[in-house]
């Protein structure tokens, strides 16, 4: 026996699915950065050292004076002796002038006048102790400084920013369908009308 049956055919749809991804692109540009240092002002004042060494008695004490310093001492030695003199003759004219006193003024002058003067010496050093004078001056030095501080300019650039959105599109590229057939149904002509 034949029973009627329903045969049905269908068909999904189908979607499609097109994606563009985002676009970004960023850049960034280092700022400007300006750096000027003034330099610095320094002054230096300084002032030498200074050594004398001063050795005329050094060389006096060996005999090896100046010119000038013998003719002033010998002038001063000159007008000492002349003094001298003149006092020793002074005081014979007192002791000739009192002859009445008493005594042999004549013979007392003749016996100091004949004789040799006694020099006293001692031990000696050439040249003398201390007789170099050293004198030293020591430098001075002064700083004077100024700074500056430095100049800085500094220009911040914005950054590059581009961006392009992504996209989505659906569509549909199969539609659905369904198909219905019956087999095995007879209908009946009359029925029909």
């Amino acid at each position: 026996m034949n029973f009627p049956q329903i045969r049905m055919e269908s068909t999904s749809a189908k979607i499609g699915i097109k994606i563009s991804s985002p676009i970004q692109k960023i850049q960034q540009q280092p700022a400007d950065l300006r750096i000027k240092q003034p330099k610095a002002n320094l002054e230096i004042e300084r002032t030498p050292s200074l050594l004398t060494i001063d050795q005329t008695e050094a060389r006096a004490d060996m005999d090896l004076k100046h010119i000038s310093r013998r003719i002033e001492e010998f002038a001063q030695k000159g007008y000492e002796d002349w003094l001298t003199g003149l006092a020793r003759v002074a005081q014979e004219g007192d002791d000739l002038m009192s002859i009445e006193n008493g005594g042999n003024p004549i013979l007392e002058h003749a016996k100091i006048n004949s004789e040799s003067p006694i020099y006293e010496f001692n031990i000696g050093f050439i040249p003398s102790v201390n007789s170099v004078k050293i004198n030293y001056q020591p430098s001075s030095v002064k700083l004077n400084w100024q700074t500056h501080k430095p100049e800085i300019d500094i220009q911040v650039n914005k950054p590059y920013h581009q961006y392009i959105p992504g996209s989505v599109s659906v569509n549909l590229t199969q539609m659905p369908s369904l198909k219905i057939d019956f087999v095995g149904l007879h209908v009946d002509e009359k029925s029909k009308g």
